[in-house]
């Protein structure tokens, strides 16, 4: 691996070189319409090891695996009738499966953690969908920063994160959603959301009628009974704490704003001044960041974070800022 991670450009030769590299078992960050992900190749046990290595991420937290199609994806979990049904209809989308694993599936079982499920999705990133293509195998992937931290929607991002760490990044600008996937698991008994994300759930429902919710994040992760990626308490963290459903920010505050705030704080990030949640939602990491960055330069204690709506992508941005605001 060079000393620094090589940008590549996501036209067709940069798309080569990307599934190239990740045959050969290297790290490679790519882009999906969520957020970007850290790519290895998922048939390879030593190369999924080096996921968790880079990312320093804990091993009972699985990881999603990438594929080109759902028949691909199919061949490596068994699914079950509501899967067929949320893959015609979400496919290929910012939603994740959890179904049981076959026995000849050839993902590594550290990319599943061990467990006898695994977490599936077919991206609708273009560029996402032709690297799948190119590898020609399924591509494991979490989101591609350091554990825990903010997650990237530019390959500036994860240069930030983990530049020197991994082999090359695939660069094809911001992320439209900018939120992970929204993930539903159907490996055992009803089906159960486990994670909102880039699917609302409104979306689901009208689909299947109402779903349960999973495991709790802080049961999950005392038992390490993680089924899928995004169930840890303290996700997605900025630097500095964060304070949920402020309607102002104190003095010493960065503020994180939704529509239009009152008073004039020193570092402000606007998710969307007409309250449009897909522009939020698409906003949201990116907003982190910057006032993460604004607040240390300014020496400023917290970020405050306006009231966001808990409905449509509203859900997923809320429960990102939740896990933000955790203790760590």
């Amino acid at each position: 691996m060079s000393r620094h991670t090589i940008r590549l450009a996501a036209d067709a030769a940069g798309i080569t070189e990307a599934a190239a590299l990740l045959r050969a078992g290297q790290l490679v960050a790519f882009p999906t319409e969520t957020v970007y992900g850290l790519g290895a190749d998922a048939t390879d046990e030593a190369a999924v090891a080096a996921i968790y290595a880079a990312k320093t991420r804990p091993s009972f937290n699985p990881l999603i695996a990438h594929y080109a199609t759902a028949a691909a994806a199919f061949d490596d979990v068994t699914p079950t009738a509501l899967g067929e049904r949320l893959a015609a209809a979400f496919w290929p989308g910012p939603l994740t499966l959890v179904l049981p694993r076959r026995p000849r599936a050839a993902v590594a079982r550290l990319a599943g953690a061990g467990l006898d499920t695994q977490a599936v999705r077919v991206p609708a990133h273009e560029v996402a969908r032709q690297l799948l293509v190119a590898v020609g195998r399924a591509v494991a992937a979490p989101s591609a920063n350091p554990s825990g931290r903010v997650s990237p929607t530019t390959a500036q991002h994860v240069l930030d994160g983990l530049d020197g760490r991994i082999a090359a990044v695939l660069d094809s600008g911001p992320c439209p959603v900018g939120v992970e996937s929204t993930v539903i698991d159907l490996a055992a008994g009803p089906p159960c959301l486990l994670r909102p994300g880039g699917v609302p759930l409104e979306a689901i429902v009208a689909l299947l009628g109402p779903i349960g919710r999973g495991i709790t994040p802080a049961a999950a992760e005392r038992t390490r009974n993680l089924r899928s990626p995004g169930l840890m308490v303290s996700h997605y963290a900025p630097a500095l704490p964060v304070r949920l459903h402020a309607q102002s920010a104190e003095p010493n505050e960065a503020m994180l704003a939704f529509g239009p705030i009152p008073g004039h704080p020193d570092a402000v990030f606007q998710l969307s001044l007409d309250e449009d949640l897909v522009e939020a939602a698409a906003r949201l990491f990116d907003g982190l960041r910057r006032l993460d960055a604004e607040g240390a330069r300014l020496g400023l204690g917290g970020i405050a974070v306006a009231p966001i709506p808990e409905t449509g992508l509203g859900l997923a941005i809320n429960d990102r800022l939740q896990r933000a605001a955790a203790p760590r």
